[in-house]
């Protein structure tokens, strides 16, 4: 931020389930301006209300239901110094390198360029040092650049499992996800295919999951991450939540730690940006829960302003040594809230130059 003057916003995707997050999120943010929306061909000229089929329960902002909706264009924003990214990916990858080329910092939910080699995959509390690659990033664009947060059930695994990482290293691991509906987005699979059912399969999700993790606690050196060598077995399936991933962990630590050890680092764990004032950073990015049957989705997934992670039942596991249950908001924590967090790090180390 210059000064008091909040950054000028643009939100590409702004239709969208994740965009429409988005959207609410900023409504009276003191550190960004929504200036600009942007959404497919059909949608722009028409005004954010008359685009948008608004699915949140809170009311559309009204200072952005009359915006004029723009095309997802890089000269279409150049009065923007941030866009945010709620773009499917087929688009999201002809359109953010653009934007950064034009000198814009994109912020991205888009799995697009999660896995390029100068881009960070970024949670602010596991990785913020990964900010290292924009310099490199930055010299290929010419100024510009991309930073992109993990898939939705990749976040609340990552902050619960860094910790135990960083304190005692972590061999193997299992994980089985049960994923809320809404992470499918607007176009996700009807009730009528839902009801009475679970989906056990969700294209591409497993492979984030075990691919995304490495990166995320990896190494950054020489414009690159080295990944982390950890070794990651997923199981994902679909079931009839409306928001809230529900997560089963088993993982083998060195050192055999009982679960009160483990209870007692997740407990105590603060993040590397606690001291940051962030304004949407949760107090206690993990809340671990005694209860036998915590965390659910319907009482836990708010749980932070939807930007905490919900951890319980952390037990022995007579396969790998320690099993636990975590849950997270996948729309919150693990899309829009975790972009606006990414961008909030951003101001803050001073990454956000007004254009």
């Amino acid at each position: 931020m210059m000064g008091n003057k909040p950054h000028r916003i643009g939100i590409l995707g702004a239709t969208g389930l994740v965009g429409q997050r988005l959207v609410q999120l900023l409504e009276g943010h003191p550190w960004f301006h929504v200036r600009a929306v942007g959404a497919s061909e059909r949608s722009a000229g028409r005004a954010y209300a008359d685009a948008t089929s608004w699915r949140l329960p809170s009311a559309m902002p009204a200072e952005i239901a009359g915006l004029e909706v723009r095309r997802c264009r890089a000269a279409d924003f150049d009065d923007c110094t941030l866009v945010f990214s709620g773009l499917d990916s087929p688009v999201a990858r002809e359109a953010e390198p653009d934007f950064a080329a034009a000198g814009h910092a994109v912020v991205s939910n888009s799995s697009a360029y999660r896995q390029a080699v100068d881009v960070p995959l970024l949670i602010p509390e596991v990785n913020p040092e990964h900010l290292g690659l924009l310099t490199a990033q930055r010299r290929r664009t010419g100024g510009g650049y991309i930073v992109t947060n993990p898939n939705c059930s990749t976040i609340g695994l990552a902050l619960a499992v860094a910790p135990l990482h960083e304190a005692f290293g972590i061999k193997r691991m299992v994980v089985t996800t049960l994923q809320a509906i809404s992470g499918a987005g607007a176009e996700g699979p009807r009730a009528l295919e839902m009801l009475d059912n679970v989906v056990p399969f969700i294209p591409g999700e497993e492979d984030k999951l075990e691919i995304e993790l490495a990166k995320i606690l990896g190494r950054v050196g020489d414009g690159c991450v080295s990944f982390d060598g950890l070794v990651v077995s997923a199981h994902c399936h679909r079931v009839s939540t409306v928001d809230g991933h529900l997560e089963a962990v088993s993982v083998e630590l060195e050192g055999n730690p009982s679960p009160d050890d483990v209870g007692r680092v997740l407990e105590t764990y603060r993040g590397k940006v606690g001291e940051l004032g962030l304004p949407s950073s949760p107090e206690r990015p993990i809340v671990l829960r005694h209860e036998p049957d915590r965390p659910q989705p319907r009482l836990d997934r708010d749980t932070g302003n939807g930007m905490a992670v919900v951890v319980g039942r952390v037990r022995c596991c007579r396969v790998l040594g320690i099993k636990f249950e975590l849950l997270s908001h996948n729309t919150l924590r693990g899309a829009a809230g975790g972009t606006l967090l990414n961008a909030e790090l951003l101001a803050k180390r001073g990454l956000l130059v007004e254009r």
